[in-house]
């Protein structure tokens, strides 16, 4: 592997008023590739700091991409940074330029002299065009290292390493390299579990394929890299451990590649002819949000209800009044009905409800903060699961949203209901449907 580092600049970044996801991005990127980042640099825009940086490479470096301060104004100061870094001088870009003019245009806008002077750029940088802004990147070379200069804002950015880092490190960094790379996306089992679930054959993979965990609030992800020369027959090799992967993953298991949850409901509604509604509570939409941000969810998403208040659970949903009273609003009696209203208003095939103590108040020693009951109404029964979350509530409600998906994802493929090996789950009720579609 050849190393890399990665610079981003901006005092908003120093600040804390703009958090840096694009070095975490870029990072996730070059490992992808086979490009190791050993550093990773925040510095102001600051001309010393910028050179420091710049300066303190490790002996193996071959690649350093830098992002942020080539905006138009005068506190963005890369290009002129580098320039002088470089040892050049600012020449005048009459393409660049007339790509400006052409996205102002568009825009019905005017160009000024701020505007414009983004095509001045070092004079033996390669410019590298920027689709989605003004801002053109730039490339160097100095004794065997590459550098990168990129916008700032994140699709810009992506855009500009798609287009242009990436293809160079596979031409001419690494072309020899072969990396393959398989994801395997599991839900509602933490880390420590599914490790030692699979420690076995972890333990006996062939030294050309490693694994990663990759967990995040209520998921984990894992990934298969295959690294190796490219007349080794990688494909062959990391297909062959994928399936046993998948062997002891089971039901577990709800999708391969890049393909999120709420995408893999909406093919198995949409195949199956199946319709789904929601009432929800402590998600506040959340669950609707994630079912909707699928093109083409028209087709099998009627329609959910935010009944965060008492009477909205009892008037739209028909929850009775002293079942809240008796019960209290997080409770399975209450997500019971929840479902089954959902599913009654909208004549959906199934209908998922939620209702919970997100935090960081409202908890009781009876029912802490993170209790969260979720309601699941197919068309044969009803059944309510009690969940005890953390203590984070932004946590809580994706833990929750991915917790309904997964129930509907195991009823919709005829797996049980009753084989939820998550440890945040504590309880089951069952119950038959008690309102079916006419």
């Amino acid at each position: 592997m050849i190393s890399a580092k990665i610079i981003t600049i901006g005092d908003e970044l120093l600040i804390g008023q703009v958090i840096d996801t694009n070095s975490a991005w870029l990072a996730e990127k070059l490992n992808e590739l086979g490009v190791e980042v050993k550093q990773r640099t925040a510095v102001g825009d600051d001309r010393e700091m910028i050179f420091h940086a710049l300066d303190t490479l490790l002996p193996d470096t071959r690649l350093v991409i830098l992002t942020g301060g080539l905006g138009p104004t005068r506190d963005d100061i890369t290009k002129k940074t580098l320039a002088e870094y470089f040892g050049m001088e600012l020449t005048f870009h009459e393409e660049t330029l007339r790509h400006i003019t052409e996205i102002f245009n568009r825009l019905g806008r005017e160009v000024n002299e701020l505007n414009a002077s983004q095509a001045w750029l070092p004079s033996g940088c390669i410019p590298l065009k920027n689709w989605y802004g003004t801002a053109p990147g730039m490339q160097f070379e100095r004794n065997g290292v590459h550098y990168f200069s990129l916008p700032g804002v994140p699709y810009e950015m992506k855009a500009l390493f798609e287009n242009y880092i990436r293809p160079f490190v596979a031409e001419k960094l690494l072309p020899d390299t072969q990396i393959l790379h398989a994801v395997f996306h599991t839900q509602g089992i933490p880390e420590s579990i599914l490790a030692k679930r699979i420690e076995a054959w972890e333990l006996q993979l062939p030294p050309q394929i490693k694994l990663a965990y990759l967990p995040s609030a209520g998921a984990v992800r894992l990934r298969l890299t295959a690294r190796g020369s490219k007349n080794e027959p990688l494909e062959e090799l990391l297909k062959a451990e994928g399936e046993k992967l998948k062997q002891l993953l089971g039901v577990d298991l709800y999708a391969e590649g890049d393909e999120p949850l709420e995408k893999v409901i909406g093919q198995l509604l949409k195949s199956s002819g199946k319709t789904l509604a929601l009432a929800e509570s402590c998600t506040g939409g959340y669950i609707a949000h994630l079912i909707t941000s699928v093109p083409g969810s028209s087709a099998y998403f009627m329609g959910g209800i935010v009944s965060y208040d008492y009477v909205a659970k009892e008037v739209t949903l028909g929850v009775h009044h002293s079942d809240i009273l008796q019960y209290g609003a997080v409770s399975s009696q209450v997500v019971l009905q929840m479902a089954e209203g959902a599913k009654r208003v909208f004549g959906t095939d199934y209908a998922l409800s939620a209702s919970g103590i997100a935090g960081p108040d409202g908890g009781t020693d009876e029912k802490p903060v993170g209790t969260v009951w979720i309601g699941i109404s197919t068309p044969h029964q009803t059944r309510a699961y009690l969940y005890r979350f953390g203590n984070d509530r932004m946590r809580n409600i994706r833990k929750t949203a991915l917790a309904a998906l997964d129930l509907l994802r195991r009823a919709l493929t005829g797996a049980s209901l009753d084989d939820i090996k998550s440890p945040d789950l504590k309880e089951i009720v069952v119950q038959n449907a008690t309102h079916q579609n006419a």
